[in-house]
């Protein structure tokens, strides 16, 4: 059956990338653009539009085509979505995840770029020559400074079985993003006398296989950094710790709502309709005076209640326990 994959790529890409003008006359379009497919990050998503709904567009009121395409973790599908939205010249691009982002800052300078679920235009290496940020990107940013916070909360709620806390992590060695974080993390590690046990994985395909050689090395605890690929892969890895009694930490707050324990970090529903407030404001006037990049304002202490009590761990006040 192997002569069919092929065949099958060019389908995907040929779905996800419609020949049909997304343009409608009169009416602005917003070329939506996700990088894969996930539980989490799709509510930014929903917080972009209901941004642009709360100022008066909506595909219901016939004011504005949302045309939202999902590459589902391909990057040839993602180069070919951009593109397209490219030469149908859509009135705005929203980028979820760096991936999208940096695949739009690529392809185009002049339509207005509204990202989001993405770090700093430093982290994903797209500032030019000068260090000026591209001038047609807009949307919401986070830094690595709330990693601290979210890291800190270990050694507060698990103690250690043999005298150190070990940590374990995956992280994906082709995103910038990932690697920051693990290095950000080893730093502080030092300093809160905790112990990193750090193994690469290229894809969320690798996911398990690399968690249980993790959870093999005897850890306190899994990290869950800010990695695409861990996002993809969460339930595979939350499978794998739950079996060897590991509680998960992380600094998103969406993954808590699937599994972990607890978080310090942006809620994405508010991460996106923060970068749906500008994106309105840009679609009522067509300019981007007064419009600039913002970093991410909402920011929670998460617990999941299941999985403190499944690890008997006693959360501390000023955390909200997540629905």
């Amino acid at each position: 059956m192997k002569f069919f994959k092929p065949l099958f790529a060019v389908l995907i890409i040929a779905s996800a990338v419609s020949c049909n003008s997304t343009k409608t006359p009169g009416i602005p379009t917003v070329g939506f653009i996700d990088a894969f497919e996930d539980a989490t990050i799709s509510q930014a998503k929903t917080g972009f539009t209901d941004a642009l709904k709360k100022n008066g567009y909506s595909e219901e009121q016939n004011n504005i085509k949302i045309d939202y395409r999902n590459a589902q973790g391909s990057i040839p599908t993602l180069t070919q979505i951009v593109n397209y939205f490219v030469s149908e010249k859509v009135d705005l691009l929203a980028t979820s995840t760096t991936l999208s982002t940096v695949a739009a800052i690529q392809k185009t300078k002049t339509i207005p770029i509204f990202q989001m679920v993405s770090p700093t235009p430093a982290r994903m290496k797209v500032m030019d020559a000068n260090g000026k940020v591209p001038s047609n990107l807009y949307g919401t940013m986070e830094d690595l400074n709330y990693i601290d916070t979210s890291f800190a909360i270990i050694p507060k709620l698990l103690k250690p079985k043999n005298g150190q806390l070990t940590v374990g992590m995956i992280f994906n060695q082709s995103e910038p993003q990932s690697a920051d974080a693990l290095e950000r993390i080893k730093g502080l590690a030092a300093k809160l006398n905790i112990k990193i046990i750090a193994l690469p994985l290229n894809s969320s395909a690798d996911a398990q296989l690399v968690t249980q050689a993790l959870l093999n090395k005897n850890i306190d605890a899994f990290f869950a950094n800010p990695d695409n690929t861990v996002f993809a892969a969460f339930e595979t890895i939350l499978k794998s710790c739950n079996e060897k009694n590991v509680p998960i930490f992380t600094s998103e707050a969406g993954l808590v709502q699937r599994g972990a324990v607890a978080a310090f970090g942006a809620d994405i529903y508010q991460w996106g309709y923060q970068s749906g407030l500008q994106a309105a404001q840009f679609l009522k006037t067509h300019k981007t005076d007064g419009i600039k990049l913002e970093m991410v304002k909402v920011r929670k202490r998460v617990y999941n209640a299941g999985a403190a009590k499944k690890y008997q761990i006693t959360i501390p006040d000023g955390f909200e326990a997540v629905k």
